[in-house]
């Protein structure tokens, strides 16, 4: 895995509630394979800071971001089956085996895919102001097809397949690009996290 420290110039239509323009601290990475989407994902899992954060995860079909989301899941403690929120909207998962929380403490994780979301008025229907409003974890694919209603977000994760990679292939375990973007204080505590 190859790591840039690089900072990202974050555009003024940015749904994050930062300032417009702003240059933002940001690392970017290369995933060879699926081992290192683990590692990254595990070395993540680390930071204390992630039990409350809500992160965006931008990239085609396909990308894998619910692949990433997996493994910080699996990271974190989550048992049993881990299913793609595609259709549901949202997965709910909770974890008692967090590594950075309290003995018998529950961390509480919402898994969000709003690639199918195409109303506003399904924001408030759903209550998903209260979720986001609740203690936990928030993962959020396809979060620009809600960016009017998203609460603060504090990192975002850009993943996208490496096509200059010889080995290029659309597989799960192809080579990946990711930038990781932190917006907030959480978000840099997370990016500290990952170049640990």
């Amino acid at each position: 895995m190859v790591e840039t420290g690089l900072g990202t110039r974050v555009p003024a239509d940015t749904p994050t509630g930062a300032a417009a323009g702003g240059v933002w601290p940001a690392l970017q990475a290369h995933w060879d394979s699926e081992e290192d989407t683990f590692a990254f994902a595990s070395r993540l899992a680390t930071c204390p800071a992630l039990a409350h954060a809500t992160l965006t995860l931008h990239g085609d079909l396909g990308a894998g971001k619910t692949t990433f989301v997996r493994h910080l899941l699996r990271a974190l403690g989550v048992r049993g089956r881990i299913k793609s929120p595609t259709y549901a909207v949202v997965e709910p998962h909770s974890s008692i085996d967090c590594p950075f929380m309290p003995d018998n403490e529950v961390l509480h994780i919402w898994h969000f895919d709003f690639y199918r979301f195409s109303d506003p008025r399904e924001w408030e229907d759903a209550g998903f102001r209260e979720l986001f409003a609740s203690p936990g974890l928030k993962l959020v694919e396809w979060p620009e097809r809600a960016a009017d209603t998203l609460s603060t977000v504090d990192a975002d994760i850009q993943i996208e397949p490496d096509a200059m990679n010889p080995a290029f292939s659309d597989d799960a375990d192809s080579a990946r690009r990711v930038r990781f973007t932190a917006y907030t204080p959480t978000g840099q505590h997370l990016l500290e996290a990952l170049k640990a």
